[in-house]
């Protein structure tokens, strides 16, 4: 394959940096990547193309993958809240919440008895009284902890998620936890992606979105948002999309993401949808 319709080779040479969303994207639905996407990923790199993650799960839960892919340039986590590398040895940014937008989060979940969780880098902390949220969250390959009280696990917090059934409820602390009510927060309200009626609010420090995280990352790497290529199929990848990076939208992506996409792929994330781009990618580079 030496081009895709709609995409020049002279376009792909410039790309330096990929980046993946991983859920719906670079795994399938078993959260395995496909075999001729990890060979082609693999020689990106030997091609000097630096591969990167952008994800709403947490850094632990993308570490592995990056170790399977060989990529040492740092992954963004949590929808941008932090950047990382798998190491954990270079922090190229972190975004924790404040202690007050913490506290009093906790305090309404408990007064309109809505199940809590407190994000970290490495783990997401629960209490007995919240003992559903293992069960409930979309938070793929997070490590869980339980802990007996949130008291010790307010600082470094980089994300609060509320989860239940209760969408009128959920909506009423959105609505409490967003300006004016609120200040520097990023609040998110969506449906479960894999749970039947249940509703999600994210909270988050403002600027914490997967663009800013990209375009902090192409500033770390100095490169330019040009010489990007980002991959996604959910509403969270929508503000990548927005960037002037090469933007690339899988089969099984959101009709909202298609309409932003250069390019939109042939093939799902279950049919290793990404080779068909990474192999235009690399053809592109050994043309050099």
């Amino acid at each position: 394959m030496n081009s895709i319709k709609g995409i020049s080779s002279e376009q792909l040479k410039k790309i330096k940096l990929v980046v993946l969303d991983v859920d719906g994207t670079l795994v399938n639905d078993e959260g395995i990547i496909g075999e001729k996407s990890l060979l082609l990923l693999k020689d990106l790199l030997r091609n000097d193309v630096k591969i990167s993650l952008a994800s709403g799960r947490l850094h632990s839960a993308l570490v592995e993958l990056a170790e399977v892919i060989g990529t040492k340039t740092p992954l963004i986590s949590l929808d941008g809240a932090l950047i990382k590398n798998s190491k954990g040895n270079i922090v190229v940014h972190k975004s924790s919440l404040r202690n007050n937008i913490v506290k009093k989060s906790i305090e309404l979940a408990e007064k309109y008895f809505i199940n809590i969780a407190l994000c970290h880098s490495e783990a997401i902390y629960y209490t007995e009284n919240n003992s559903l949220i293992p069960m409930i969250l979309d938070k793929y390959g997070a490590l869980y902890k339980e802990v007996d009280s949130y008291n010790n696990f307010m600082k470094d917090t980089l994300e609060i998620v509320f989860a239940g059934d209760n969408r009128r409820t959920i909506e009423y602390l959105r609505d409490r936890l967003s300006f004016p009510f609120a200040f520097g927060t990023s609040v998110s309200y969506f449906r479960s992606h894999s749970h039947d009626n249940i509703y999600y609010l994210e909270i988050k420090k403002s600027g914490s979105t997967k663009a800013k995280g990209l375009m902090r990352l192409l500033k770390y790497l100095n490169l330019d948002s040009t010489n990007a290529m980002v991959i996604g199929d959910w509403y969270n990848d929508i503000p990548m999309f927005e960037t002037k990076a090469l933007k690339v939208a899988m089969a099984n992506a959101i009709p909202e993401l298609k309409r932003m996409a250069n390019i939109v792929l042939n093939k799902s994330n279950n049919e290793d949808g990404i080779s068909e781009i990474l192999e235009a990618l690399l053809n592109s580079k050994r043309k050099k």
